[in-house]
């Protein structure tokens, strides 16, 4: 059993077969002999222990059973940059013997040089790439000074996700050679980075993309590296138990215009004030950030926040935002043209998804896309139009009136619908006959007055009953089964509308709600089993 480890084995990432893990421990382990690496795993279901052995604690774990004891020849430590990139791309040195000799006849001829000929093809090989990936290579480390900047002198665009990199140290030492680096994907290493500022670097001079997901960076640590990014454009820092931001000085992240924090836990939405003051951020991916709220106090009603000036795209999706309130607040967003907020709350309170999709639309003035569907002009006029009237009775009882003098809503209902009165402005007031008829969208008002007729069993007297429009055929059977009394036999459903004398219309798709077949108060449903 080999007793080496690399004398800087404490802290450094290691893989064993395919699980990955941190040595947090280098020393013996009475009463065995010989040299053991304590390791934490990433997966903590592949450990034993937290680093505690026969009663010594040997290292810690942030998971009970997180850790193990392992013997360092069972450890991978990894590789360097270029032995990755030769190995990946089939330009490694080992070669048989036989490439450089030919036969003739029973004669071998050597050719003498050929090792430097194949030598100098690969370097121009090496030379030619401009896009490499080395994910899953085992890369630990750089390598020998400057041999990457003479053999891969044309690479750009750098993945090195999922590899053995510990420290952003060596991060810094692969960018330093390679001159016109523009995108870096360094996602699922877990590395220390720096804990104080740093001497600025023309490192990555040109990097426009860089990639940290699944890297356990902090915004702090963050906010520490970004000066030694000047010319940054894209960040990726999903799944990093990022929990607090900070606000970034005048001198970073001036040039950024995309930031995504999905996948962190940042439920106070007046976090993101901390950020809104980014001047050319252009695109926000906040999903699964436990969001609850959106609000951006420095304007009122009807006006547009100093706040995120340049914001183009948002997606709020996978959230916990339960208040209408927060979607009014999107609207004084000065340049927001799309928007993604699939499954949140606020969404359950309309069970018509066209409905819910067009007061989106009517809430946020300039949007020109919700949920990866372009507005058109049409769908825009329409929901705003349906807007205004929905809400009129309501605008009507809260101090509305069609008399400009005497039009003085109150604030409640200016604070739910902040844009209804620039509506009347673009439309004119809803008319009276418009309204007629029109009930404010409530669940209350959204109940049906059905009779429910059983014709094959006339014993059986005709029941009333009150249920919403939302209510799926299966669950109309099921409140029916109980309602009168039917044995578990399979119910078939149809109704009779006053509008539709002598047809009858078959309810036939378990999965619809009542409205999609257009059942309207006082019609008929007729049960037969």
């Amino acid at each position: 059993m080999s007793a080496w480890a690399p004398s800087d084995a404490l802290g450094r990432r290691v893989v064993c077969g395919t699980e990955y893990a941190t040595v947090r421990y280098v020393g013996s382990v009475p009463p065995t002999a010989g040299i053991w690496l304590g390791v934490e795993w990433d997966d903590p279901q592949r450990g034993k222990h937290d680093g505690t052995y026969e009663g010594t604690q040997y290292f810690k774990c942030r998971h009970p059973r997180g850790g193990s004891f392992i013997r360092p020849n069972k450890a991978n430590f990894g590789v360097d940059f270029l032995t990755a990139v030769k190995d990946r791309y089939g330009l490694n040195d080992e070669q048989d013997g036989t490439e450089n000799t030919l036969v003739f006849g029973k004669k071998t001829v050597e050719f003498v040089g050929m090792d430097s000929i194949v030598e100098q093809q690969r370097q121009v090989q090496l030379n030619q790439l401009v896009d490499i990936s080395v994910r899953e290579c085992a890369v630990s480390h750089a390598g020998q000074k400057e041999e990457i900047g003479r053999t891969c002198s044309n690479i750009r665009h750098i993945n090195l996700s999922k590899n053995l990199i510990s420290s952003w140290e060596t991060v810094t030492a692969i960018a330093s050679q390679v001159q016109n680096l523009e995108t870096l994907n360094i996602s699922e290493n877990k590395m220390k980075f720096p804990s104080t500022s740093t001497s600025v670097s023309s490192v990555f001079s040109k990097l426009k993309i860089l990639a940290l997901n699944q890297t356990e960076i902090t915004w702090t640590e963050v906010l520490i590296c970004a000066p030694g990014w000047p010319a940054l454009e894209e960040l990726y820092l999903t799944s990093n138990n990022i929990t607090v931001l900070e606000r970034p000085g005048n001198d970073v992240l001036q040039t950024l215009k995309l930031l995504d924090l999905s996948d962190n836990h940042l439920p106070d939405g007046n976090q993101l004030h901390l950020i809104a003051h980014l001047p050319r951020l252009e695109q926000l991916i906040l999903r699964n950030t436990g969001i609850s709220s959106i609000h951006f106090p420095d304007a009122g009603f009807g006006c547009k926040t100093k706040m995120f000036p340049s914001l183009k795209r948002l997606a709020i999706n996978d959230n916990k935002i339960s208040q209408w309130s927060s979607i009014n607040e999107l609207d004084k967003l000065p340049s927001l043209r799309s928007l993604q907020c699939h499954n949140n709350p606020f969404m359950d309170t309309e069970k018509n998804p066209e409905t819910l999709r067009q007061l989106i639309i009517a809430k946020i003035s300039q949007l020109e896309v919700l949920n990866k569907s372009e507005i058109l002009p049409a769908e825009r006029k329409g929901a705003e139009l349906d807007y205004r009237k929905i809400f009129g009775n309501e605008w009507l009882a809260a101090g509305g009136n069609w008399n400009p003098e005497k039009n003085k809503p109150s604030e409640e209902f200016l604070a739910a619908h902040p844009r209804y009165s620039s509506l009347c402005l673009k439309y004119g007031a809803p008319e009276e006959g418009e309204l007629k008829g029109q009930q404010p969208l409530t669940l209350k008002n959204q109940l049906l007055t059905l009779t429910i007729r059983c014709p094959e069993n006339p014993e059986q007297k005709p029941v009333e009953k009150k249920l919403p429009e939302s209510m799926t055929i299966q669950k109309v059977k099921g409140l029916l089964y109980r309602l009168l009394k039917i044995p578990g036999s399979e119910l078939k459903l149809s109704y009779e509308s006053s509008k539709l004398e002598g047809k009858e219309v078959e309810l036939d798709n378990d999965l619809k709600p009542l409205q999609f077949y257009s059942i309207e108060n006082g019609d008929c449903v007729l049960v037969r089993w």
